[in-house]
């Protein structure tokens, strides 16, 4: 697999995870619509690289919709924290009436360490922060990797439609 193609997939997870902002007090099953802004304090494309336009890693705005659960919320307090591919963990869940925190630890391709911070209120948003810095591990070579996603979220209602919740990970 290509590093363009891990980033964009690794970027596509991460907004998800970042998307787990919920309201009311109490974080709501459902659809919820969030727009997410990824930045990166050291990036791992090579120099002169840049990501691919609609790509999580332009640093553009980008608005996904997503399905959360209940069996989701019961278990991290909203949509499934961790990236698709590797071995990652959440580790030390704090969930809250307003928020939730946990430390994200991943080993194998990605290796590293990251912190969730989210924040939800009693008028239907909600915001989230994700920090991650770490390596990607690419055939033989490992790039460090450093990056910061900003998510605001807004609750849109209970019937999720076609939108797929992710699948939650086993043993976790």
């Amino acid at each position: 697999m290509g590093k363009t193609r891990v980033l964009i997939t690794l970027g596509c997870c991460v907004i998800a995870m970042a998307s787990v902002a919920m309201a009311q007090g109490t974080p709501k099953p459902g659809l919820w619509e969030s727009t997410t802004t990824m930045n990166f304090a050291q990036s791992p494309l090579p120099p002169g690289m840049t990501a691919p336009s609609g790509s999580p890693f332009s640093g553009a705005p980008r608005t996904m919709q997503v399905c959360v659960t209940q069996a989701q919320i019961d278990r991290f307090g909203g949509p499934n924290p961790l990236p698709s591919h590797g071995n990652c963990s959440a580790t030390d869940v704090q969930k809250t009436l307003t928020g939730m925190t946990a430390n994200l630890v991943c080993t194998g391709q990605m290796t590293g360490n990251g912190t969730v911070v989210i924040k939800w209120s009693d008028t239907g948003t909600g915001t989230s922060t994700v920090h991650f810095s770490g390596n990607m591990q690419m055939g033989q070579k490992s790039s460090p990797v450093e990056f910061t996603v900003h998510t605001d979220s807004v609750y849109k209602g209970a019937d999720c439609g076609s939108v797929k919740p992710l699948n939650l990970p086993s043993g976790n």
